[in-house]
């Protein structure tokens, strides 16, 4: 058993392997950019309708919880249920991961421009890694990291001029709340570090998932929201998206407890060029795509390689 244990703690620091599952992470995240505009369409939620935007976040994820929660039972042939000392990191991820992080990135996004937005939420990689090594001090602040956390930072940037402008100003409720949303990450990303070593990723997950979403429905549909589905499409789609946030994180949780936050969180900074380049593929919005996308990708790998070199 303990030999069995030894060989996957192995293949999870292995650097290929972590690189794959990272980046498969990073692209079903980067598909939940157009899947949640579709999904807007086909169930009419409009953009100024922010509790509906939570109400359909909270039904994606309490599904997420489900599917993780019944999946990994199958896989590993018992019933996944935390221990007693566990539900205490349970609720604690889920008010982090996902009713803090996402109540207020649905909230700040219906008052924030989507520049602004997308620089402020990928700079959630880079807070993540300040948190690991300067607060829980689970590694050490070197010069690598700092530099693959800046060049991922410009990558980033340059993505989300791509679509736009810096102007206006910053709005508590807007850009405020999308920064809280993304330090939210940044201390979910930690703890799920810390947790995983006392419990299993995919059980921290698959509870966090179901007792958030379900919160966040709840207040979502107390709060007025609705929604209306006006294609048999969304039946699909909703599946699909609870499916993106319960594998993924699932795979992430694994990979963080094996290996140290900045080598896994770094890879975060793909995600926006991932959700630009499958928004262009899925909205037909290939007049967005042009060189700047080639060289943020550049930098974010750049930024990669060096962080992980060490």
């Amino acid at each position: 058993m303990e030999k069995v244990a030894n060989m996957k703690s192995d293949l999870m620091k292995n650097k290929l392997v972590v690189c794959l599952l990272a980046v498969l992470c990073c692209l079903l995240w980067g598909s939940a950019f157009p899947s949640i505009k579709i999904g807007y369409k086909i169930f009419e939620i409009g953009q100024e309708s922010s509790m509906s935007q939570v109400l359909f976040a909270g039904t994606r994820f309490f599904l997420a919880g489900i599917l993780a929660i019944v999946f990994g039972s199958i896989i590993q042939k018992k019933v996944l249920f935390p221990k007693k000392e566990s539900w205490k990191m349970v609720c604690t991820l889920s008010f982090f991961q996902t009713v803090l992080q996402y109540f207020f990135f649905y909230m700040g996004l219906a008052h924030a421009s989507g520049v602004k937005s997308s620089i402020i939420n990928g700079m959630s990689t880079f807070f993540a890694i300040l948190l690991a090594c300067l607060v829980r001090k689970q590694e050490k602040l070197t010069g690598n990291k700092i530099a693959g956390c800046i060049l991922g930072a410009i990558g980033v940037i340059i993505v989300s001029l791509a679509g736009g402008s810096l102007g206006g100003g910053f709005a508590i409720n807007g850009e405020g709340f999308i920064l809280v949303s993304s330090i939210s990450y940044a201390i979910s990303s930690v703890l799920i570090k810390e947790y995983s070593l006392r419990e299993n990723p995919v059980t921290l997950s698959g509870y966090q998932f179901a007792i958030g979403g379900l919160f966040m429905m709840i207040v979502g549909f107390l709060a007025g929201g609705s929604l209306h589905m006006t294609s048999a499409a969304g039946i699909p789609l909703i599946i699909y998206m609870a499916l993106i946030s319960s594998v993924s994180y699932s795979i992430w949780g694994i990979l963080l407890k094996y290996n140290p936050v900045s080598s896994v969180t770094i890879y975060g900074f793909t995600n926006p060029i991932f959700g630009a380049i499958l928004s262009a593929v899925f909205l037909a919005e290939w007049n967005t795509i042009n060189i700047r996308y080639l060289v943020a990708l550049g930098l974010v790998s750049l930024g990669i390689y060096i962080v992980n070199r060490e």
